[in-house]
């Protein structure tokens, strides 16, 4: 996932790859107002309350860095019904794997036939990265916005006026109910 202003992202925090050892270093990020508010401009949303991380970052395979750890906080959205503002919690867990353009881990296993083969389930695949810094608070505010809820809606509230149609209202017409109305020349 890439932010549509990379240059100068909303929630910054810059590590550098020399200083990264085998040993996990913690970081520990919160967001402050300023932040907040261009998150919330990003996102498109009405507001980010809060939003923090807890970060272990370390070296992977020597020349990898992994970052794993936990993004919370509490944003605020447009109820899809109402418009009403709803609060959400986000929750999201990180552990992404990160590895420097031209690295030998690059290389991804392939199968007889040369294809790629991705299991959905299983990990991520590593995100390359260039120069010599990785920006964990980027990485926590991609997180933040894949947990957001695409619908949200104030609790208890539904579309009133909406009545969804069954098979018993709207059968499907048979395939040769199509040629009933067909002349020939």
């Amino acid at each position: 996932m890439t932010h549509p202003n990379r240059d100068n992202p909303p929630f910054s925090f810059p590590v550098k790859v020399g200083h990264v050892s085998v040993n996990p270093i913690e970081i520990k990020l919160s967001a402050d107002e300023r932040e907040r508010t261009a998150l919330a401009r990003d996102w498109d949303i009405v507001g980010v309350n809060e939003l923090s991380a807890v970060l272990q970052v370390n070296r992977w395979k020597k020349d990898g860095v992994r970052i794993r750890g936990k993004v919370s906080g509490v944003v605020v959205q447009s109820c899809i019904v109402t418009l009403e503002p709803v609060e959400t919690v986000i929750d999201a867990d990180i552990d992404q794997l990160f590895i420097p353009e031209g690295s030998k881990l690059l290389r991804l296993p392939a199968n007889d036939m040369g294809e790629l083969v991705l299991d959905p389930d299983g990990p991520d695949l590593p995100e390359v990265f260039s120069g010599d810094t990785i920006d964990a608070g980027a990485i926590v505010a991609e997180f933040a916005a894949l947990a957001l809820d695409p619908y949200p809606r104030k609790p208890g509230v539904a579309f009133e006026s909406y009545i969804e149609s069954t098979e018993a209202d709207d059968p499907k017409p048979s395939h040769f109910a199509a040629l009933k109305n067909w002349k020939k020349d």
